[in-house]
């Protein structure tokens, strides 16, 4: 799909606006066209964070680091590798035994997602209810008597059970359903709600049929259950320019991508597999990246190192800035600052509209960065230092930041981002805006930090709000705080970054799915109570909208 010749007609369709560029900017603009071309190729199927996409496209990143004569400041060479935590998987050592009958995992039976690791060797009856056994649930008439109930969760049904069952020393809960009507069970590799005290499985209707259709049987049962992480391995690509100073600048933007939506981020609802190349998100940024270090190399602005790095897992809530600030190739209480690039390729002609945030976070941007003054763009600026993108992980970090985007587009986070549609052009006059602020600062040494208002950021039109920023790496039951507004129901409450929302009103929180499902049942003006954990403290407030 991506060949030689749409790149040439492509250089062919801004070669009018690349006649008033110079010499060392038409440079510029033909290395942008083949970074954007190469990282938004099919062949790269969507960048998506720890795929083979993603390993093709930190390839490519760390060749154009090597060729700028950037040294490599991973952890491996010009790599860092982060642990992407994809929720939950049957573990290899899952087994189940009927009468000496081995069955398969996954395809005679599962475990559900919450349940607990545990081995039990037992011969129950199906009939009797005892100590110390396992109980076998069919569940054809539950779902027979909700089959018209809208609001009946059958995995909601099967948690509370077990636990009583538990309470009444079950051992563990055999399901199957001899009904016609479909249960829609599965094993779920997202659910992180809180375990059941006993094991919990399910078997097939086959399975069911065989061992189960006599209720006065029994039979020895063999069972292990064995729930395991299931993770993917990211890598941030990281260089370094050494001019032996002592405060180092912080160049940034995220080469990952949405691969084929696999993970639920498309705004594409078709269900259809696409490639998501994401020219603008984030390849237009990386391109930005790669030539601001070749820039950099030579330029005569010597009084800071300059350390760049093309973030991956940005799209599942900023996993590899996140793990850079907390194992960082360098000391950052030498930063000086960072500059974010993420969304720089669709400046509009027109407009001309840039947007740069954290314009708030250190009194020095006001003298490098005039909105009200002339020049090429008309610049927006936000004082935020968080936002929906990496700089937030260095802003948490009391660092001053900047965020270059040029706004949202109708392709944004669909297949049609592809790099025929990206402002080459106006990707280069930004390009150049940074290279000027950062040659302006050169000898104003390292930079006052200040704290701003947290921005709220959401995709969902809720009715109302908490106030905080979720922590999208957070692995646990709840959903743990990265920060919190001053003034809404959070920071009334008490709850301060680090804490852990278990429950709000009678909603308990297991991830941000049951968070966002809480807050849409919640109206302005309500009164509610929240639950969250500090530590192993657990706390209670009570909250209004």
């Amino acid at each position: 799909m991506r060949t030689k010749l749409v790149l040439i007609l492509l250089c062919i369709s801004t070669a009018a606006s690349a006649q008033k560029l110079k010499k060392a900017e038409k440079e510029v603009l033909t290395n942008i066209q083949q970074h954007v071309a190469h990282l938004a190729d099919d062949k790269l199927e969507g960048r998506r964070a720890g795929s083979k996409g993603e390993e093709l496209a930190m390839q490519y990143i760390a060749e154009q680091f090597r060729a700028a004569g950037l040294a490599p400041k991973g952890t491996q060479e010009y790599f860092q590798a982060f642990d992407i935590n994809d929720g939950k998987q049957i573990g290899p050592e899952t087994f189940l035994s009927i009468n000496d009958h081995q069955l398969k995992p996954g395809t005679d039976f599962f475990p559900l997602s919450f349940s607990p690791d545990g081995r039990i060797n037992a011969m129950p009856a199906i009939a009797l209810v005892e100590d110390d056994m396992p109980w076998f649930v069919d569940l054809s008439e539950i779902i027979k008597a909700n089959s018209h109930n809208p609001h009946f969760d059958l995995a909601d049904y099967i948690r509370t059970n077990a636990k009583k069952a538990a309470d009444k020393q079950a051992t563990a809960i055999v399901l199957y359903n001899t009904s016609d009507v479909e249960d829609k069970l599965a094993f779920d590799p997202k659910d992180r709600s809180e375990a059941t005290p006993i094991p919990v499985i399910y078997v097939s209707r086959d399975v069911a049929k065989r061992f189960f259709s006599d209720p006065t049987s029994s039979f020895e049962i063999n069972l292990n259950v064995s729930i395991v992480a299931r993770k993917r391995t990211g890598h941030n690509v990281v260089g370094y320019i050494d001019n032996g100073a002592p405060t180092t600048v912080i160049l940034g933007a995220h080469f990952d991508h949405l691969g084929y939506g696999e993970d639920g981020n498309s705004m594409m609802r078709t269900g259809e597999k696409q490639i998501h190349n994401g020219a603008d998100d984030n390849a237009s940024g990386t391109a930005a990246l790669i030539e601001l270090g070749r820039i950099l190399k030579t330029s005569k602005a010597k009084k800071n190192n300059y350390l760049f790095i093309a973030f991956s897992g940005e799209e599942l809530g900023l996993f590899g800035s996140k793990y850079f600030t907390q194992n960082p190739t360098i000391d950052l209480a030498a930063a000086n600052y960072m500059i974010n690039m993420d969304m720089v390729g669709r400046l509009k002609d027109s407009t001309k509209a840039l947007t740069i945030g954290g314009y708030g976070t250190s009194p020095q941007w006001a003298s490098v960065i005039q909105p009200a003054k002339k020049g090429f763009f008309n610049i927006n600026i936000d004082s935020s230092g968080a936002g929906p993108s990496d700089h937030t992980s260095f802003y948490r970090k009391d660092i001053p930041v900047l965020f270059y985007f040029t706004g949202t587009h109708s392709d944004y986070h669909k297949p049609s981002d592809d790099f025929d549609k990206i402002n080459y052009v106006g990707e280069v006059m930004i390009i150049q805006h940074i290279r000027q602020l950062i040659e302006a600062l050169d000898k104003q040494g390292k930079l006052s930090f200040l704290k701003t208002r947290e921005q709220q950021v959401s995709v969902t039109p809720f009715k109302v709000t908490l106030g905080i920023m979720p922590d999208y790496s957070f692995t646990g039951a709840g959903v743990r705080v990265d920060g919190v507004t001053d003034g809404r129901p959070a920071a009334k409450a008490g709850i301060k970054a680090g804490d852990v929302v278990t429950q709000l009103g009678d909603r308990v929180i297991s991830d941000m799915e049951t968070y966002m499902k809480a807050l849409n049942g919640f109206s302005k003006g309500q009164k509610t109570m929240v639950k969250f954990k500090r530590g192993n403290e657990e706390k209670t407030a009570d909250i209004e909208f």
